[in-house]
């Protein structure tokens, strides 16, 4: 069975290789369907972080799901997604066909659609957005990190799993989709249309602050790590060095997260030395990731961060803090500590499972805790428009950290 490792919004991809043979009933053969469905418990029994499966006899699961008379594959689906709703871990899901080609799709670096990202909230497990794409028809029409998707096209979205409810935000360029939104600032949800479009992914968007009679300020805006990200911040950094950057602002807010390997590899560039983040699976068993040096500069760096800074971002966050190369201006971060790997079925279908937690270099689990910045500045909603300026109160705290040279290089 072949393994894939691509990226999920939210979800941090840590390869795992695993080996099984193919199970046979002593009796009687397996159905098509019984055998996606073993197919399914198998991946989970060998790769699952919690080897008490949520307290629950897994093998009992199993015998008593194959009595089922699954005729169609829906009926399968059904099955499999009643299987993992059983480990209450929202992250641990099925992908149908459809999704996992969709998911596919979405690391190709185009979309179309509406440029959400979206998770189910730590504490209530309903809809939350992280974040909108930058230039996308959700960021146009001023849904924000915060708020919850109470409905799409008038379908509650209780009623849906985490990537139901992306695909059916997904859709043609033109096509119109409703979402009824719910702000933190209101007492009511609003109703709001939106037009599918394409949606073209550059993750670094950079810029030299040059207002400061300091020096010029190097600004690094990531919005998510997908394979690209590193390789341009690299580039991004080396163009600020030489034009004399004193210090740089890196932004983290609202980036929902990606490849664990980009998280490792964008925390090398600014680390000389130290580790960047423990990672512990179902075994118990303690892995690690650590910097190679030499950084990339030793210039002094501020981290921007709130509530939409989740998963890879954390990794980040933890890593630069942790070994105290950077401060850390905004708002508590978003709280993931998991790790998920991607597995193909048979017939086209997926499973996204939960291979691992991780904890920071000073073993700090931040899953449903977040991460605390050194500065604590609140941020009122601005437009995308006013990022970097006046009405920015984050940034403009972290322009102050790199004049005073507060950050330790």
């Amino acid at each position: 069975m072949k393994k894939r490792f691509l990226q999920i919004t939210l979800l941090l991809i840590l390869p795992v290789f695993l080996t099984w043979g193919l199970w046979i009933s002593p009796v009687t053969a397996l159905t098509t369907e019984q055998s996606l469905l073993a197919e399914a418990w198998r991946i989970v029994n060998l790769a699952y972080v919690d080897d008490s499966f949520n307290h629950q006899n897994w093998w009992f699961m199993r015998q008593k799901l194959m009595k089922k008379p699954l005729k169609t594959r829906e009926e399968t689906y059904s099955t499999i997604q009643e299987m993992l709703a059983s480990l209450e871990d929202p992250f641990t899901r099925l992908l149908k066909p459809q999704q996992y080609r969709n998911l596919q799709i979405d690391t190709s670096g185009e979309l179309t659609g509406v440029g959400l990202q979206i998770a189910p909230d730590s504490q209530t497990g309903k809809l939350i957005v992280i974040s909108s794409l930058e230039g996308s028809p959700a960021e146009a029409a001023g849904i924000q990190a915060g708020d919850r998707v109470v409905k799409i096209d008038g379908h509650p979205t209780t009623e849906f799993s985490l990537d139901e409810a992306a695909n059916r935000m997904r859709g043609t360029v033109g096509s119109s989709v409703v979402l009824t939104i719910l702000k933190e600032s209101r007492d009511q949800p609003q109703e709001i249309t939106i037009i599918r479009d394409k949606i073209e992914i550059n993750p670094v968007y950079a810029k030299l602050d040059s207002s400061s009679q300091a020096g010029p300020i190097g600004y690094i805006r990531l919005s998510e790590f997908n394979a690209n990200a590193t390789v341009e911040i690299s580039q991004a950094v080396e163009s600020f060095e030489q034009k004399g950057a004193i210090g740089y602002i890196l932004d983290l807010r609202n980036n929902p997260g990606g490849l664990l390997q980009a998280g490792v590899e964008i925390s090398r560039l600014w680390l000389d030395e130290g580790v960047i983040v423990y990672t512990v699976n179902r075994q118990r068993i303690l892995g690690s990731f650590y910097a190679e040096g030499p950084a990339i500069t030793n210039a002094p760096l501020v981290v921007l961060t709130n509530q939409g800074t989740a998963s890879s971002s954390e990794i980040l966050v933890g890593a630069l803090q942790d070994n105290g190369r950077a401060l850390l201006v905004g708002e508590k971060t978003f709280g993931k500590g998991l790790i998920q790997s991607l597995f193909d079925l048979s017939d086209g279908s997926g499973l996204a499972v939960t291979v691992a937690n991780y904890e920071t270099p000073n073993h700090k689990n931040i899953n449903k805790l977040g991460i605390i910045p050194d500065v604590v500045v609140k941020q009122d909603q601005i437009l995308p428009s006013q990022i970097t300026r006046r009405a920015d109160k984050q940034y403009q705290a972290a322009v102050e950290l790199i004049i005073s040279q507060k950050v330790r290089p």
